[in-house]
């Protein structure tokens, strides 16, 4: 288990910039949506059965411990965002949050699930995590993990959090949860139209066509300005183009050579992500930012916006690199 990486599986990061991903996107929140239809069909029909008709597809809140962390967090979030509250018997803030996440785990009625981790029963989940005060939100959506916030929070406030990580979950990593109630009959799937456009800069990207790509993912955001996968697909597509040619060994000696040259830092950066060393381009890039000054600290600050867009805002890395840049800068 490694939740101060991106990743909570031991499966080990094959390179920051997964093609297949951008492709995949639109296809992960139609089979996720298929899966949660089927689990409400079996519910529906374990109901009619006579099977616990009162039970929902799965446990809406559970306590987790770190025996069943694997089970019960990473691979449950596949299929269902799990939110993690981090609370112990002596804290107070925590029984004020405690009963509103609940509550609101039971109104969502299974777009998440609250997993509750008692930290002083569990110190290695609280060391992992790095929790240093409590009570301590995160969530983890598809084996990844993201913070929430920290301390107690109204339940408006906290619904606002949730709205926006069932969103992120829904479009970037195609997790939808959702339970059915008993009885009640699932909805179809949504079957979604391919795109023509969006379909034309996959092909463009698969076969290496960088600049096709480029200018095709352009065209899809021309016409729908928050699409998701275009929006991936050309920050991926852009940083491979830049990177094309750079012979990897000259750069990082040259870079190394002249640290105040902001073109070849902004070129090792590069090749870092493509090279999956994701905190090595964001700390080259913020100490770029923090030793220069007009054009040159713009350049390195745009780059570093470029990258966090690639392995997206959400990403913990991320949000360490956001709070180091805030530092340089201000």
């Amino acid at each position: 288990m490694q939740p101060r990486n991106s990743r909570l599986n031991s499966s080990a990061l094959r390179g920051a910039v997964d093609l297949a991903a951008v492709k995949a996107a639109g296809e992960a929140a139609q089979k996720a949506e298929q899966a949660r239809v089927e689990r409400a069909r079996q519910a529906a029909a374990a109901e009619a059965a006579g099977v616990a008709p009162d039970q929902p597809a799965y446990q809406l809140v559970i306590d987790v411990t770190e025996d069943t962390f694997e089970t019960e967090i990473v691979q449950r979030s596949t299929e269902v965002p799990v939110v993690i509250d981090f609370w112990a018997e002596w804290c107070g803030p925590c029984k004020q949050l405690s009963p509103i996440l609940e509550g609101l785990a039971e109104e969502y009625a299974g777009r998440f699930v609250l997993a509750k981790i008692d930290v002083d029963a569990n110190p290695m989940l609280s060391q992992q995590f790095g929790i240093q005060g409590i009570p301590a939100v995160m969530a983890v959506v598809a084996g990844q993990l993201v913070p929430l916030f920290q301390g107690a929070e109204s339940a408006a406030n906290v619904r606002k959090v949730l709205d926006q990580l069932i969103l992120v979950a829904e479009q970037r990593f195609g997790v939808a949860g959702g339970a059915t109630a008993p009885g009640e009959a699932p909805a179809a799937a949504p079957q979604r139209p391919e795109d023509p456009a969006l379909s034309a800069a996959h092909d463009a990207l698969d076969r290496g066509d960088l600049g096709g790509a480029i200018q095709a993912y352009r065209n899809v955001l021309a016409d729908q300005p928050g699409n998701v996968e275009a929006k991936l697909g050309l920050s991926q597509a852009e940083l491979l183009h830049r990177v094309e040619g750079l012979d990897l060994q000259a750069v990082r000696a040259a870079a190394a050579a002249d640290p105040k040259n902001v073109e070849v830092q902004l070129q090792a950066a590069d090749l870092d992500l493509v090279g999956g060393h994701v905190e090595d381009a964001f700390g080259r890039l913020v100490d770029t930012v923090g030793r220069t000054a007009g054009e040159d600290r713009d350049a390195a600050r745009l780059r570093l916006l470029e990258l966090f867009e690639v392995i997206g805002p959400e990403d913990p890395r991320v949000v360490v690199a956001r709070a180091a840049l805030a530092r340089v800068l201000f």
